[in-house]
């Protein structure tokens, strides 16, 4: 399978590369947890190769592991159960206020960010044989929305309702839902993940389909209803048979930790991701919006103070109320 032959290839690319030593490791872990989302979407891939560079770069011994994607990663990061998460804004705001649909009336007030990652577009892909091709053709049918408790199964049925259209809702991982797609077990999946997203470009390549978000009269009624998130177009061309782009949603993503990960690991683990966009591109496409200029896409996050100290290096403004 292509995302056991990444892992092992990262591994070993590990075990040949000597760790670069920092300075402090004081309180440092002798091993870390990066939580990540079912495999077949972005996160997966983005995360293991994250953790591959910090095993490789800093000598810890970083993992990802398959969870149910942000909603559940701000929560055990909140909790200590990991070490960092990857998180879209809207479910860790949601996290942050005391408004997680995991953990209601609990405000996660260890999070902290690290560094921005990219932004997640919504998309849906379908059958062609099934004719569906816009939100409005989902009344009614068989829809996946990904795993429980994931960005997607948080917001797809948030724009359904919107939308006026109603679904019949199921929950999966990214792999399981196009599988389900493609033997007719469900007619849609709606998805929300870092372009290309790969199940997406699989099946693509594999069957005759159709992918979709929003139309413009679509993108500017939940642009509105929900100000969280911003209008983004698909560009054209990363999916076999798609040379056109497409308008869609989007949320932004960032990597967090809790308030006690040691200041010297939050540095070194920030400074190495974004002095390293190379490698970072290795890992996924998506990773050419993993740069500086971008912290300024979150507005209510405190940045850890590790992080803050590498911001503050590089010569990049990080406003006094997020010095966390």
């Amino acid at each position: 399978m292509r995302f056991t032959t990444f892992a092992a290839a990262a591994a070993a690319a590990v075990a040949l590369a000597a760790p670069a030593v920092a300075q402090d490791r004081d309180g440092w872990p002798s091993n870390l947890t990066i939580g990540t989302a079912s495999q077949g979407g972005t996160y997966f891939i983005y995360g293991t190769g994250l953790g591959g560079l910090i095993t490789e770069s800093l000598g810890v011994n970083a993992s990802a592991e398959v969870t149910g994607g942000p909603v559940q990663n701000a929560t055990l990061v909140e909790m200590g159960d990991h070490q960092i998460g990857l998180v879209t804004m809207g479910p860790a705001y949601e996290a942050w206020t005391g408004n997680s649909e995991l953990a209601p009336g609990v405000e996660h007030a260890n999070l902290r960010a690290l560094f921005p990652m990219y932004q997640t577009p919504f998309q849906v892909v379908a059958l062609r044989s099934s004719g569906i091709e816009s939100i409005a053709d989902l009344d009614g049918r068989r829809v996946s929305v990904g795993p429980a408790g994931g960005t997607a199964a948080t917001y797809w049925p948030r724009f359904f309702e919107t939308a006026g259209v109603s679904p019949r809702v199921s929950y999966s991982g990214a792999s399981d839902a196009v599988g389900q797609v493609q033997d007719g077990l469900i007619d849609a999946f709606a998805f929300a993940a870092g372009v290309p997203i790969s199940a997406f470009a699989q099946i693509a390549a594999e069957t005759q389909v159709n992918i979709f978000g929003f139309t413009e009269e679509e993108r500017a009624t939940v642009l509105e209803a929900m100000p969280e998130l911003a209008a983004f177009d698909v560009p054209g061309g990363l999916y076999q048979g798609f040379p056109d782009e497409g308008p869609t949603v989007a949320l932004w993503n960032f990597a967090v930790a809790h308030a006690d990960m040691p200041e010297s690991l939050a540095y070194e683990i920030t400074k190495l991701v974004m002095e390293n966009n190379d490698r970072m591109l290795q890992i996924h496409a998506t990773a050419a919006e993993t740069i500086p200029e971008n912290v300024d896409k979150n507005t209510f996050l405190p940045y850890h103070p590790g992080a803050v100290r590498y911001f503050d290096e590089a010569g990049i403004e990080i406003p006094e109320e997020l010095r966390g």
